[in-house]
């Protein structure tokens, strides 16, 4: 079974080589030159070391029961953040889809940060409460 597995990988792979030699290849060798040399050096000189100071950071000041819940309500306003990128910089900038684009990308963006706060929040306070409930429990 690992063997269909690996084959359709290595399937995929190539499938992918082949894209991007066309691309690079292309009128867009620029521009791939950005994608696969830039997006690297960007994300391992900037985006990886702010993440992991930040990250050091939080763990060095928040109370035990908050660490979980702001380390996933970090992770996911950065992923909707990355997500959101291509419609917020350009409100065109992927597929047309007609119905899809026409919608306000900043606000829901908000919206979402704010469910997604508003859940670590709750979670906060829950896992603060139930320690107390245990410590009085306890005591």
């Amino acid at each position: 079974m690992r063997w269909i597995f690996a084959l359709a990988g290595l399937g995929a792979l190539a499938w992918g080589a082949w894209l991007a030699w066309d691309v690079a290849a292309g009128h867009d060798a620029i521009q791939a030159a950005a994608w696969f040399v830039g997006g690297p050096l960007v994300h391992d000189g900037l985006v990886a070391p702010a993440v992991g100071l930040a990250g050091l950071l939080l763990a060095r000041v928040l109370p035990q029961k908050w660490r979980a819940p702001i380390a996933v309500g970090a992770t996911l306003s950065g992923v909707l953040a990355l997500l959101s990128v291509p419609l917020l910089w350009r409100p065109f900038g992927v597929a047309a889809n007609p119905g899809l684009h026409d919608g306000n990308y900043a606000l829901g963006l908000a919206i979402t940060l704010a469910v997604v706060w508003a859940g670590v929040v709750a979670a906060g306070i829950l896992r603060t409460r139930k320690g107390a409930a245990r410590g009085r429990a306890r005591g």
